[in-house]
């Protein structure tokens, strides 16, 4: 397969960075001089030049030019998916309950909503290998005349559930992670005796502007999930 010249761009100046050639600070050729160097326009090597700096590997000063970045080594990029971790899989969701409620002070400022506005308030058991492991809430912003089907509620992520009519990449995500002490309550749901913590994962889904769409909230056996993150 031919790999375009933008491409052969980002892996050369990528490779020379991962390789210690070039040093945070460094600056990279010209955008002439790689034109020469590659045989191409230089809006293709803006292109190239442009997807380096999506990755973090450089950045611009106007008038100056293109110089490495100094790696954040504080930023992770975790994945998340409520069904899925790096130990365990979910094989049974439950669902709860349904139904429209009025939101507290809480939930008012977490979804920036009036106290009149309806939300749609749903509960989920997670199951693996018979045993509840996860207990889930979600909170949906209600629009008048929205359809509420349970079959594909019951077993849909919380992006799957927002995401129906909207474009995936139209969503922004917010996570906050924690450890809790269940009360008597998620004790019970989730058959704890002892004084196992819970993990408690927070996702809120936001448009664009930063308007929410809804929030999720999942408790999970504190030995049943493990997340991972990776410095890129």
């Amino acid at each position: 397969m031919v790999v375009p010249v933008y491409a052969q761009i980002v892996n050369t100046i990528r490779e020379k960075i991962n390789s210690g050639n070039l040093k945070p600070g460094d600056i990279i050729d010209s955008e002439n001089a790689l034109s020469k160097e590659f045989g191409v326009s230089r809006m293709t090597v803006r292109k190239g030049l442009a997807i380096l700096a999506n990755e973090g590997y450089i950045y611009s000063i106007p008038g100056k030019g293109n110089f490495v970045q100094n790696p954040d080594i504080t930023k992770y990029t975790i994945y998340y998916n409520e069904m899925s971790n790096i130990i365990n899989s979910v094989d049974k969701t439950k669902l709860l309950e349904v139904r429209i409620i009025m939101p507290d002070e809480k939930l008012m400022n977490s979804l920036q909503i009036s106290r009149n506005k309806n939300v749609i308030l749903i509960r989920r058991l997670f199951y693996t290998g018979g045993k509840p492991v996860a207990y889930d809430m979600k909170y949906l912003l209600y629009q008048r005349g929205m359809p509420i089907v349970e079959k594909e509620i019951q077993d849909a992520t919380f992006p799957e559930m927002i995401s129906k009519g909207k474009h995936p990449f139209s969503l922004r995500k917010e996570l906050i992670i924690y450890a809790e002490i269940p009360d008597e309550g998620k004790k019970r749901l989730l058959n704890i005796y002892d004084n196992l913590a819970l993990l408690v994962v927070e996702q809120k889904l936001l448009t664009q502007d930063h308007k929410p769409l809804g929030l999720g909230i999942t408790y999970f056996r504190g030995d049943y999930i493990k997340l991972r993150g990776i410095n890129q």
